[in-house]
């Protein structure tokens, strides 16, 4: 007759709670440590300063994205991104300045990708962009559009304007590939490093023979996106 389950026991302590504007406690309790389990878990893989993946996470999802990539066929690409002349930067502008301007360059790659990409920051001034299903033609388009897009976008600070341009590496994982995720990255940080040798603010990757990257921004893109980046007293970039 007083036999209750479990289930049943957790019934009632939920229904002892008072129908009324307050809470019950241990309901508060559960909601408030359920948010602090999601926080840290947040905290784990986004990097503080721009909001993006940080290079834990990258660390953990490259290696899975490839194998996926093996199991289906179905094309990596994998851009990194270095800011040109960034302890220039720092030098000339301080670094309270140049946390802005990494941020700055985060919110555009987050406009410039696309919703089935990935953005991380890889460490110091470089970030990197995973891209499922994505082959070496389409990459190269992203990575264009993303430098064009920082080309075209300053940082505002007290209403001057500061130009700020990135060179970009790209390359692309395929199934029948044997690398390993050290070796994917270093074969796009080689790219990179090429880019940085032929002046700065351009994209390199394998040559394609008959397929040439989309670079243009349109004047609706470039209206959009300085409107996005108005200057806000209130607000860092």
């Amino acid at each position: 007759m007083f036999m209750d389950s479990p289930a049943s026991s957790s019934d009632l302590a939920v229904q002892s709670c008072p129908l009324s504007d307050t809470p019950c406690q241990f309901l508060q309790e559960l909601q408030s440590l359920r948010q602090e389990v999601d926080a840290l878990k947040e905290q784990v893989r986004t990097d503080a300063l721009t909001g993006l993946y940080n290079f834990r996470f990258f660390a953990d999802a490259l290696p899975r994205e490839m194998e996926r990539t093996r199991r289906t066929f179905q094309p990596l690409s994998l851009i990194i991104l270095d800011v040109d002349h960034f302890k220039g930067f720092n030098d000339r502008w301080g670094h309270e300045l140049g946390n802005r301007a990494l941020s700055h360059i985060a919110r555009l790659i987050e406009v410039a990708i696309r919703k089935l990409d990935f953005a991380y920051r890889f460490g110091g001034e470089e970030f990197v962009i995973l891209l499922p299903n994505t082959d070496l033609f389409q990459a190269l388009n992203v990575a264009e559009r993303l430098r064009d897009i920082i080309a075209v976008t300053p940082l505002v600070n007290d209403r001057e304007t500061i130009p700020i341009t990135a060179s970009l590496g790209v390359d692309e994982f395929c199934g029948n590939h044997g690398d390993s995720p050290e070796e994917f990255v270093e074969r796009v940080d080689a790219w990179l490093y090429q880019a940085k040798r032929a002046g700065r603010n351009c994209v390199k990757g394998p040559l394609l023979e008959s397929k040439t990257a989309n670079t243009t921004v349109t004047i609706e893109e470039k209206d959009a996106l300085f409107g996005a980046f108005e200057p806000n007293d209130d607000k860092d970039c």
